[in-house]
């Protein structure tokens, strides 16, 4: 696909503690994007309630004004499309998926709801939009209100990515109860956070070669406003932007030190710091020493391009307008399966001839018996790769152990709706159709992707009958449609003319109840062979 003109898109990273909004110019020639807008709004969609971990009916409202606001600038700047996404706060809170239904019902804007490695995959690709990293190794630190995340790279694939459940807003919500804050609070504090960073700052450090000497990226509000206090006290002004501008852990620790001894309304009264982020700023600097005194690195550098950048940079490179440095990116939805099919064990070679099928028999009904787009074929085409990945834990109900590996294998390059979807069309490859009572099913709160398991599902259930064997005995398929007789002829091209494919054509028997009920229409299998070739 190939974009020759400007476009203007909107993406919208619905946060912890904010709402960020950027508005650009995609200049697909370049290609590269400016920055024409930016809206940011404390929401506190993380105050969750502390007894049922609920989001708030207050915190919802606010979120939702804001999403309005956003929607209205979007607008007014003539955007063709918004680009949104959601992360920790509503990934853990129990009723998260009834307040993306709520915004799609009340604004009609879709929100797409990504894990953890997925936040920090975007957050790479937005820091990789700002700075050059030389193939030399960077590791990128991105403090949010729930989360915070450690990513390895040196401008080619992430070495390593984390999403570690400890953010400004989450650990002032649970840990601070005094202002100023007492001495035993803060040494708890401090110990919490480093247990929760041990373990993911060794597994990075794991991916370090020898010698290696990583430079640390921090991104965030968080971190911005550390940077921003630093230079004024340093410089006397705030540099504009901050981009590119770095302080030591020495200052770090200075700072931290500081902020322990006033309390809140003090801390609001530094030039620059708003209410709100008086609140949250002594956990974000302790986290961020935490972070800098273990991998033992004494400078931080800011980027200000981050998670929603980030998602205008995948939207880029998912529409092939970026074919350098970032080239690789391209193909990391494929990447993620093949390596996930590999963990558990997959037998590619049939995986891959049912992928075959399923899209040969996708194309071939396309604009007849359904009318999905591209996007829709890369799922089933996840589906059937993945659909067997159960067989890893246990033969029996094998479908239902690859819903689960799937679903919670957090693929990368997909929304968790995606992902959902994935999971669905393996788990009903076999035995049951899709059913309101199963619970996999209902965790698709979208009514569009609850049809596509529906009308796709059938279809990966013939192209595992069309490999019975699994050993490639149909070569080819085709599909005749009659349109009077309410019939599709599948006409198949046996690998051996010698072969009957008995079994193939009884599988294809017992499966295509589904297809013929969901689509109305009857299936008739009609086997050809290879004429035998003679020589003289």
């Amino acid at each position: 696909m190939t974009l020759e003109h400007d476009r203007i898109l909107t993406a919208i990273d619905v946060g912890t503690n904010s709402i960020h909004m950027v508005v650009v110019r995609i200049q697909p020639a370049l290609p590269a994007f400016t920055i024409i807008a930016g809206e940011k709004d404390t929401v506190r969609l993380g105050e969750r309630c502390h007894q049922t971990g609920r989001l708030t009916e207050e915190a919802m409202q606010r979120a939702l004004e804001s999403l309005k606001r956003c929607q209205e600038i979007s607008q007014s700047l003539g955007s063709e499309q918004i680009l949104a996404v959601a992360t920790s706060a509503v990934r853990e809170a129990p009723n998260g998926q009834e307040f993306l239904q709520r915004v799609e019902s009340e604004l009609g804007l879709w929100i797409n709801l990504i894990s953890g490695a997925e936040e920090a995959r975007r957050i790479y690709l937005g820091v990789l939009s700002g700075i050059e990293f030389n193939n030399k190794p960077h590791i990128v630190v991105d403090i949010g209100g729930g989360s915070t995340e450690l990513i390895l790279g040196d401008g080619h694939d992430p070495r390593s990515l984390s999403s570690t459940k400890i953010g400004a807003v989450r650990l002032t919500n649970e840990y601070v109860f005094t202002d100023p804050i007492s001495s035993k609070e803060f040494e708890a504090l401090q110990a919490y956070i480093r247990g929760m960073l041990e373990r993911p700052t060794e597994e990075l450090q794991t991916h370090l070669q020898p010698g290696e000497m990583p430079r640390l990226i921090g991104t965030s509000g968080t971190i911005e406003t550390l940077a921003m206090l630093h230079a004024r006290e340093h410089l006397g002004i705030v540099p504009t932007p901050l981009h590119g501008y770095s302080f030591t852990l020495v200052d770090l620790q200075e700072m931290t030190h500081r902020f322990r001894r006033m309390n809140i309304a003090e801390r609001s009264q530094l030039p620059g710091m708003s209410d709100r982020r008086a609140e949250i700023i002594l956990a974000g600097a302790l986290i961020l020493q935490e972070v800098m005194t273990l991998f033992n690195i004494e400078t931080i550098t800011i980027c200000q391009r981050s998670l929603r950048e980030g998602v205008i940079v995948d939207w880029m490179v998912t529409h092939e307008l970026i074919e350098d440095r970032l080239r690789y990116q391209s193909s990391i939805r494929q990447r993620s399966i093949l390596k996930t099919a590999h963990k558990y064990q997959v037998n590619l070679h049939h995986s891959e001839r049912v992928a075959k099928f399923a899209l040969s028999l996708f194309d071939q009904t396309q604009g007849v018996l359904h009318q999905w787009s591209i996007e829709e074929r890369e799922l089933l085409w996840a589906a059937a790769i993945l659909h067997n990945c159960g067989h890893f834990i246990s033969h029996s109900a094998h479908h239902k152990h690859s819903y689960y590996l799937i679903r919670y294998g957090e693929l990368l390059g997909y929304t968790e709706t995606e992902i959902e979807t994935i999971a669905n069309l393996a788990r009903y490859h076999r035995k049951n159709n899709p059913k309101k009572k199963h619970e996999s099913y209902r965790n698709l709160i979208s009514k569009q992707h609850r049809r596509v398991v529906d009308q796709l599902s059938p279809l990966l259930r013939l192209a595992v009958a069309l490999d019975r064997r699994q050993i490639g005995a149909i070569e080819t398929i085709t599909c005749k449609f009659s349109p009077t007789n309410r019939e599709l002829q599948l006409h198949l091209q046996a690998a051996n003319p010698a072969d009957k494919c008995a079994l193939e054509l009884w599988s294809l028997e017992t499966k295509k109840s589904s297809f013929e009920s969901e689509f109305g229409l009857k299936l008739m299998p009609v086997l050809e062979t290879k004429m035998a070739e003679f020589s003289t």
